[in-house]
């Protein structure tokens, strides 16, 4: 049976409209992975002889590096949740079509339960605790213990693999998890509460008492069912599969009004954004964008003029990069009927540039409170904004034309943006909207001064307004091209 579902994927993947960057997107992913694994891996097999190494040399306070491990493995597990939960795909929108076959409920979800089971994310923590545990053998610790404790690593992976079901899908479970999370950090951030100390001996009771690998895999067990019981009640097209309706309300907005024709556009997205789970968590998520500045205020970056630039134009433009490098995937559910009317293409892109160039402003200005790191942050966010606001609203538009996914609104999974929206034309275009900004400030930083590479790249900022419409010329062009594709790909909604 798991044979003949691959086998309707794999038919869904070749048939699809946009195959062609769909493969191209597999093989750069691919790539990385295998990266990924290899310095896992390699992280496994290492890592204990480092911190005997820094044990020896005084710098780090234990016993020994099995004692460190245990230790800090809280951390692991929390970030591997949190990765999880924003890339981890659930596998719901596969499940809709077998419904209308003649497959038992019962199968559908244990095929798509199975599937995260064997996901990236759960073979990437093997790789690292395998060579791991391979060493701690070499080093003569006793054997049973090594294998409890092994079993019980891979067992609490799949209980984050469940856990992370529940947290796309519960907010009376996602909430919960999130505010423990956020108190032991703060707490552990401030020295109030210090969670290592009490979870150091606990993932040490795995190898002291190897019976004990049983709680966490019967804990595995348990959420495993409980998230098949939870897909089993809502599996159903007019129930839990069922797209979510609301109650509309009438907005007029008629502030808006004074932006001419491209009103009524700006009006729909903002109840776009307020309406809707995916568009509204974009735009929150843009807005914590502004405090990514605060890891290059310390640590290598901290003194670092590349750091600088680069938080500069994240802080700044966190909103443009999530929310405009999905248009027009936002109005992918009456796409169709929008080119079926007389709307021009100007107006409609001139619209979105709009919104993005006023929440990217408002970031701006609340981000300036990074001038207490220094006045060079201050032209650094005054400078990033220009420029994002000037030339980078403008590209990442262009980088639009190329985006065919089309957006389940209901949904608040990958707001940070889709995977699917990279192909070889976006990456390409990461150029002038990452790339360019720094080169430039290098260019003017290295021959005359710091303000003179701040400078330089709010001049290119500016002289991106001065040749807007040019530029948007173009851009339209290019969307009336890719129009008819992009209408294809939107009616494929898996």
């Amino acid at each position: 049976m798991f044979k003949l579902f691959a086998n309707l994927e794999w038919k869904s993947f070749v048939r699809s409209a946009a195959f062609k960057q769909n493969l191209f997107l597999k093989i750069i992913i691919g790539f990385f992975a295998i990266v990924f694994l290899l310095e896992f891996a390699g992280a496994g097999a290492v890592s204990f002889y480092i911190i005997e190494g820094l044990i020896e040399d005084g710098k780090i306070t234990a016993t020994n590096p099995f004692e460190v491990v245990n230790k800090f493995l809280i951390y692991w597990f929390v970030i591997d949740l949190i990765f999880r939960y924003f890339m981890q795909k659930m596998p719901v929108s596969n499940i809709k079509p077998l419904l209308y076959l003649p497959f038992t409920k019962g199968k559908i979800v244990k095929y798509a339960l199975g599937k995260t089971v064997v996901s990236f994310f759960n073979i990437l923590p093997a790789f690292f605790f395998i060579p791991f545990t391979v060493v701690l053998l070499i080093e003569g610790y006793d054997p049973i213990g090594v294998i409890s404790w092994h079993i019980a690593m891979l067992s609490i992976t799949l209980l984050l693999n469940f856990l992370n079901v529940f947290l796309n899908n519960l907010n009376k479970v996602f909430y919960p998890v999130l505010a423990i999370l956020v108190a032991l950090g703060v707490s552990q951030y401030y020295g109030y509460f210090d969670v290592t100390a009490y979870t150091g001996p606990a993932f040490e009771f795995f190898y002291n008492q190897p019976w004990s690998f049983i709680i966490p895999l019967a804990l595995a067990y348990v959420t495993y069912k409980y998230s098949y019981t939870y897909f089993i009640k809502e599996l159903y097209l007019d129930a839990g599969l069922q797209a979510k309706h609301e109650v509309a309300k009438t907005e007029n907005l008629e502030f808006l009004d004074r932006f001419g024709k491209i009103s009524t556009y700006l009006k729909n997205d903002i109840k776009l954004i307020k309406r809707n789970k995916r568009a509204r968590t974009t735009f929150i998520m843009g807005f914590f964008f502004i405090f990514y500045g605060l890891f290059f205020t310390a640590g290598i970056y901290g003194g670092s003029d590349f750091g600088k630039v680069f938080a500069a134009l994240f802080c700044t433009g966190g909103f443009l990069f999530s929310f405009g490098g999905l248009v027009p995937s936002w109005d992918s559910s009456y796409y169709k009927l929008m080119m079926s009317q007389n709307i021009p293409y100007r107006e409609f892109l001139l619209s979105k540039w709009w919104l993005m160039a006023v929440v990217t402003a408002i970031s701006t200005l609340l981000s300036c409170f990074y001038v207490y790191f220094g006045i060079e942050w201050l032209w650094a966010i005054l400078a990033g904004g220009v420029y994002n606001i000037g030339l980078n609203g403008t590209v990442t538009l262009l980088g639009g034309a190329f985006v065919k996914t089309p957006i389940d609104l209901t949904s608040n999974k990958k707001a940070f943006g889709d995977s699917k929206a990279f192909n070889i034309k976006t990456l390409l275009l990461t150029i002038p909207k990452m790339v360019l900004p720094v080169l430039i400030y290098y260019a003017f930083a290295l021959t005359i001064s710091d303000a003179a590479g701040f400078i330089a790249i709010a001049v290119t900022g500016l002289l991106g307004l001065l040749f807007r419409d040019r530029m948007f010329t173009l851009i339209e062009n290019i969307y009336k091209n890719e129009k008819y594709d992009t209408i294809a790909a939107y009616a494929q909604k898996d």
